[in-house]
């Protein structure tokens, strides 16, 4: 009986030795998630062109990056040609 009773106790001490590993409340953070670095294809120029020429432009020339990070340049779809603008995020527009 008295190793029973020294196990009860020891058990009981261990506060959630008793609760299923699923009921234990998970470990919060209290610090930011790390930035993430911008997509691989809008960091370097050549990464820049072969974005664009996956959305179909062609002839994609003068690629220039801006101090906020934008790539700017022109480039050919359908035979028109258009001035872009690539976002570090991957966003892309055409005028």
């Amino acid at each position: 009986m008295r190793p029973l009773a020294t196990l009860l106790v020891l058990l009981a001490s261990s506060g959630m030795a008793l609760a299923p590993a699923w009921a234990q409340a998970p470990a919060l953070s209290s610090q930011a998630p790390p930035s993430l670095p911008p997509p691989a294809s809008t960091t370097m120029p050549a990464g820049v062109k072969q974005h664009l020429q996956s959305l179909h432009y062609g002839d994609v020339q003068n690629l220039r990056r801006g101090p906020d990070g934008q790539w700017t340049g022109t480039a050919t779809q359908n035979g028109v040609r258009k001035n872009v603008t690539v976002s570090p995020d991957g966003t892309t527009t055409a005028r």
